[in-house]
């Protein structure tokens, strides 16, 4: 008895001890974020002393290193919007289809082949899409469309689709396959077809996990750097035309970020442009986890 007692409280003092190295780590993710969030914020706000935050986020001129310097990031807004919208039409139903086939229509040893494959390209550094881009698809654009360039709206968006898709579909198709047999099953035995099975069992069984990883593509096309720094154009104006060249806020930072003053308007302007990244990051995020708390509801009550 004695000792039975004694192993008990070891294995407690286990788990607990257990419990508080995985606290620690999950407080220490949490700080690190809370840190870089606040120097982002400290760094940030300064410019607005100088320039409203109406101005700044809706005034159509960027030129910080003018003798009356202008900060407005709109045209850059504009730039990420319209660059992330038309990645997400072509990267969406590319990656759900691509993922619906996987799970449901493929063999076993297709799905062997092509799942890795898919999140192999996940896995590519973003340069060397940028420089695909910039050397292969900018000179058959600007040949095939006539256009005065090739690094444009368009290029961009093609090169943030190719590099969203892997991450949509991986978690679309775990998300798809993760539906009970038994909801398919059940579905073809009312003399459902197959396809009415996946449009109208499947889908909507697993449209928490597609919407999640919908929004989390368009969280990785709206924040990526590299990509559109090296085949958006760069050019700071408010595009009316996909084949537009355009310069959106990550490419700005980056392009800008090593030249401004330390501690300057033009320093403390970039800094804000990426507390609006931020913020634009955050609401696809919390849209995510909405649209998947949602929908998990109404799934659990249909169950």
């Amino acid at each position: 008895m004695i000792d039975d007692y004694q192993k008990g409280k070891t294995r407690q003092k286990k788990e607990k001890g257990i419990r508080v190295f995985f606290l620690l780590v999950a407080l220490a993710s949490i700080m690190t974020l809370a840190l870089i969030v606040i120097f982002l914020f400290v760094e940030g706000l300064p410019i607005f002393a100088k320039v409203s935050v109406k101005d700044f986020i809706f005034g159509k001129y960027w030129y910080p290193t003018d003798d009356v310097p202008e900060f407005g990031i709109f045209p850059l807004i504009i730039a990420s919007l319209s660059v992330t919208a038309v990645a997400s039409l072509i990267s969406i139903p590319l990656g759900v289809m691509t993922a619906l086939y996987l799970a449901e229509i493929a063999s076993a040893r297709v799905r062997e082949w092509v799942k890795p494959i898919v999140e192999l390209l996940a896995a590519l550094p973003s340069v060397v899409i940028g420089f695909f881009g910039m050397v292969v698809v900018a000179p058959f654009l600007q040949d095939t469309f006539n256009l005065a360039t090739g690094l444009n709206l368009f290029n961009a968006s093609l090169m943030l689709a190719f590099m969203s898709i892997p991450t949509i579909c991986s978690i679309s198709e775990d998300a798809i396959f993760s539906v009970p047999k038994e909801l398919k099953e059940a579905s073809l035995a009312l003399g459902a077809t197959r396809w009415e099975t996946i449009w109208r069992v499947i889908i909507p069984a697993s449209i928490s996990g597609i919407s999640t990883a919908v929004i989390l593509g368009m969280s990785r096309a709206i924040g990526e750097t590299m990509v559109v720094l090296m085949v958006a154009g760069g050019a700071t104006m408010v595009p009316t035309s996909i084949f537009d060249p355009v310069r959106p806020m990550p490419s700005s930072i980056a392009a800008e970020m090593g030249e401004a003053p330390f501690r300057g308007d033009h320093y403390y302007a970039l800094f804000a442009t990426g507390i609006v990244l931020f913020v634009f990051t955050l609401f696809f995020n919390m849209v995510a986890e909405q649209i998947s708390h949602k929908y998990r509801q109404v799934g659990a009550a249909t169950l």
